[in-house]
């Protein structure tokens, strides 16, 4: 499979990137080498995760709270947004319909 993360998506890695390296120096590049590992297993496991917002599979971090919300499009991993849990559910629909 190939693992395509769109511009929206790469936005999404920015800022999480951004908020974690303000908190402490070098946690921006474990949430980013995080957040990469975790895409990097949809080569694997793409179509297990449950659906969200009628088309999108969301595959939920193992250490930082982000969603990874795709579509598998025959052999293509589609990647339209990196989200933050801790934010309003409604925000993420919004940018996902």
């Amino acid at each position: 499979m190939r693992i395509e993360i769109l511009e929206s998506a790469r936005e999404d890695l920015d800022l999480g990137r951004s908020f974690y390296e303000q908190q402490k120096p070098g946690l921006g590049d474990s949430f980013l080498d995080s957040i990469i590992s975790d895409i990097e297993s949809l080569r694997l496991f793409a179509g297990v995760h449950a659906l969200h917002f009628e088309r999108y599979h969301r595959l939920l971090s193992k250490r930082f709270p982000f969603a990874v919300y795709y579509r598998v499009e025959g052999e293509i991993v589609r990647i339209f947004a990196i989200l933050d849990c801790r934010q309003n559910p409604d925000t993420g629909a919004q940018r996902l319909k």
